[in-house]
């Protein structure tokens, strides 16, 4: 049996929470597994509830650094390598160490490298960039020597987009090492006929939106346009599946317009319940506004378009590869809520073209952008070949059986 060890010293990607991030991760674990492997997770993140379908899962916690100012705390996760290496040494033998990318961890690779063992990064954000950006980068150099650490050491580059991918280029120790990789579905989460969370009135229009609430994931630009179509369109509404730092300015903005009763907010809620809500919307929204560097693999858009939703995003990014206009999503220029409040009441007006969008789109993510293709790309780039064959176990839904999927472990 091949034997893998993932490893995730992020401190801000719970592995089994809520998050985008957390779903991404349990959905490169379970298809894993589905390809015949061992697990063994290493992660200062482990904290919750493991879902049934990840109990075979070896957890193998990682120490968090104590929470209190940026620099010491940086410092704290660096020497988390020490204990990262001896954990890795004594949990061996591995036929590969696959890595979640985080800002100071470099001990992963460094011991796939020396045990002559592939070493597959992960890297699904310019982390660097972000960190200074958005929180707080004290040691930016340290936070660069320990990216040139990791990716010179690492097998392979694994990037969500092309963008990630250019950023990476930029480091010489990555250059012909970089895959791109985007993100996927699991089929088996989004059935055909999905049966819809009771929340939907009768006659109205339902606009959704999933995933954590924050400045730039264009939610200013979704109210603005909600509230001009709501104006011409009463039989409308919001539904926000998610939480976040955005909320309570989201819902001051609704509640300044008299929107206040047309708009719902589920809060953070398990991946479980994410389907059924899913079914219960009308068109689903990627509002991103102008960003100088959109660098995303929309995790939310694929599980949008698995869910045989029409989508409406902007045009900026992976999405411009992602979805074709008129064919199986519409785009409209990143920042104008006017074109996005335009391209709602259009989908409002056809019906038929909301299905058929949805029904394209559906097709498109289960026959190209699944978590067991990425299985079969990590597998690929590691020299491995999977334990496991066709998806014909006892119990395999027949979504499972047409996509290939095997879940056996």
């Amino acid at each position: 049996m091949t034997r893998i060890a993932y490893v995730s010293a992020d401190l801000g990607v719970p592995i089994f929470g809520t998050k985008g991030c957390s779903i991404h991760a349990q959905e490169i674990l379970r298809a894993l597994l589905g390809r015949g492997a061992r697990v063994d997770l290493f992660t200062t993140s482990g904290a919750g509830e493991v879902p049934p379908s990840l109990a075979a899962v070896r957890l193998y916690p990682l120490p968090r650094p104590p929470k209190g100012a940026p620099a010491p705390r940086e410092q704290a996760a660096q020497a988390g390598n020490v204990t990262l290496r001896a954990a890795l040494e004594a949990g061996g033998p591995f036929d590969l160490v696959y890595e979640r990318y985080s800002l100071w961890s470099f001990a992963g690779m460094e011991f796939a490298r020396e045990a002559g063992l592939p070493g597959l990064l992960e890297v699904n954000a310019p982390l660097i960039e972000e960190q200074a950006q958005y929180r707080v980068l004290v040691d930016r150099a340290g936070a660069e020597a320990i990216a040139e650490r990791a990716f010179g050491a690492a097998h392979s580059l694994l990037a969500v987009s092309k963008e990630v991918a250019a950023w990476l280029e930029g480091f010489p120790v990555a250059r012909g090492k970089v895959q791109v990789v985007p993100n996927g579905v699991n089929p088996e989460r989004f059935p055909e006929n999905c049966r819809p969370a009771p929340s939907t009135p009768p006659g109205v229009f339902t606009i959704g939106f999933v995933g954590t609430l924050k400045a730039w994931h264009g939610l200013v630009l979704l109210v603005e346009a909600f509230a001009l179509l709501h104006r011409r369109q009463p039989q409308t509404r919001l539904l926000i599946v998610g939480d976040g730092p955005e909320r309570e300015n989201m819902a001051a903005d609704l509640a300044a317009r008299g929107l206040a009763a047309t708009a719902q907010f589920t809060g953070a809620v398990p991946p479980g319940q994410v389907p059924a809500l899913l079914a219960s919307m009308d068109v689903a929204v990627a509002p991103y506004p102008k960003l100088s560097n959109f660098y995303f693999s929309p995790l939310k858009v694929y599980e949008y378009m698995a869910a045989g939703l029409p989508v409406i995003a902007s045009r900026i990014g992976q999405l411009e590869t992602l979805i074709e206009p008129e064919a199986n999503g519409l785009l409209v220029p990143p920042g104008d809520s006017g074109a996005l409040c335009a391209a709602l009441e259009r989908l409002q007006r056809e019906p038929e073209l909301r299905h058929r969008l949805g029904q394209a789109a559906r097709a498109l993510v289960l026959r190209d952008y699944t978590w067991r293709a990425v299985a079969q790309r990590i597998f690929r780039l590691a020299g491995l070949e999977s334990q496991s064959g066709k998806a014909n176990w006892p119990g395999a839904s027949s979504i499972e059986r047409e996509a290939g999927i095997n879940r056996k472990s």
